[in-house]
């Protein structure tokens, strides 16, 4: 898949909002088991995930402002339901798309492209796909000026393993996403900042022990990059 062209320097936002999560942020949202985030880049709208439940997720989005017209690429991060449940009820309001999804996912269908990932590859400028790891599951990586935003559905290949092929673009700025079973809080002394989320087991132990690197998700968080706490 070529690069399409999008120049980041230090003046891009990146800017990410939790649609879909265990837990709310902003009243009024629904919370439900599954991940679902929206990603701006520049002008490129992108869709991580899409939750368990395609009404929830287009609700919580008309909720939070974010058309779906306005989606232009949708990423997938692994074939479990929690991840692609809402997909096709996504794809029933705008099909107009480039779906990424890993090679173990069959059966996309409406969207205007399907491209299958295996080993690592550039969607856009500065904003990468890890590759299929372990036939398992993808990640997603953007470049900002303070480093690598990393962006992760469950990170069943195991946190250690992503992060090792994330650095390989650069320091790690920011993680946001779900962290399965994590406990291996050493590693992540060096990343600047941590959003942990849907199926995360130890967020309060990430928060302890990070109070500084800790960001609170859960539904309707938005959260601008490269972020300082300061600014909040």
């Amino acid at each position: 898949m070529a690069a399409k062209k999008m120049t980041q320097d230090k003046r891009t936002e990146i800017n990410i909002a939790l649609i879909y999560d265990n837990t709310v942020y902003q009243s009024g949202l629904t919370p439900d088991w599954g991940f679902s985030a929206h990603i701006r880049v520049g002008e490129q709208n992108i869709l991580f995930d899409t939750g368990s439940d395609g009404h929830i997720l287009l609700e919580n989005m008309r909720m939070m402002n974010i058309d779906p017209m306005n989606i232009d690429t949708v990423f997938i991060s692994h074939n479990h339901f929690d991840h692609i449940g809402g997909l096709a009820a996504f794809l029933r309001v705008n099909y107009d798309v480039d779906v990424i999804i890993p090679s173990s996912l069959r059966g996309v269908k409406r969207a205007k492209r399907v491209i299958e990932v295996t080993t690592p590859l550039t969607l856009l400028d500065g904003v990468f796909s890890t590759g299929e790891l372990l036939g398992i599951e993808q990640s997603l990586m953007i470049k900002t000026s303070a480093g690598i935003v990393l962006v992760v559905g469950c990170s069943h290949p195991g946190l250690k393993n992503i992060i090792h092929v994330a650095k390989q673009q650069g320091h790690i700025h920011a993680i946001i996403g779900g962290l399965h079973d994590f406990d291996d809080f050493d590693i992540l002394c060096d990343i600047d900042y941590i959003c942990p989320t849907h199926c995360s087991s130890y967020i309060s132990e990430i928060a302890k022990r990070y109070p500084e690197k800790y960001i609170q998700g859960g539904a309707g968080k938005r959260i601008k990059l490269p972020y300082f706490k300061e600014e909040k």
